[in-house]
């Protein structure tokens, strides 16, 4: 078992080939990839790992991907508790089509893990993105790193490796 476990809920595939491109930014020795459709079993999946990645693509009004609504259902039901985990998230966003809305699946998540005792890093400044709102904003930055592949692909794979340069001080796997 790696040290890191990323888990992503994709549905037309976008967030699935950012999670890859992460995975294969730290290592395949260092990092365990989990689709929350094919691959989840239930939330001792997620606790087996002290060091996730969670992805989670923003749809609708702010909501959940659909892979990760029952789970995330589930915890809130269930309270598991994830003292001592240290979570970064991420998730793709439309700036412009979904500019009220801009990854706000990553505020939700962001505010149940952290009720459920989790660490949550990789705080990213919202300087450098166009949006009207976001519920995934606190203090000023992003809670993880937002990635637009509609409108700004050409900026991902700088963002993906300034976002792990900004990990590396709480997730020792990441070289």
């Amino acid at each position: 078992m790696a040290t890191i476990g990323l888990f992503y809920g994709s549905t037309s595939g976008v967030t699935e080939e950012i999670a890859e491109k992460i995975r294969d930014a730290i290592g395949e020795d260092n990092c365990d990839l989990y689709s929350m459709e094919a691959d989840f079993d239930d939330v001792d999946d997620l606790l087996k790992y002290d060091y996730l990645i969670l992805g989670c693509s923003t749809w609708g009004a702010g909501e959940l991907q659909n892979d990760w609504r029952e789970p995330m259902f589930d915890m809130e039901m269930d309270k598991p508790d994830f003292s001592g985990k240290t979570i970064a998230l991420f998730g793709p966003g439309d700036c412009e089509g979904h500019s009220k809305h801009f990854v706000g699946a990553l505020g939700l998540m962001y505010d149940q893990f952290k009720a459920l005792g989790a660490t949550i890093v990789g705080a990213v400044s919202a300087d450098d993105y166009s949006f009207e709102k976001s519920t995934a904003i606190r203090d000023g930055k992003f809670v993880g790193l937002p990635l637009d592949e509609v409108n700004e692909s050409e900026k991902t794979d700088d963002r993906i490796a300034n976002w792990l340069e900004i990990l590396k001080a709480d997730f020792p796997a990441i070289a």
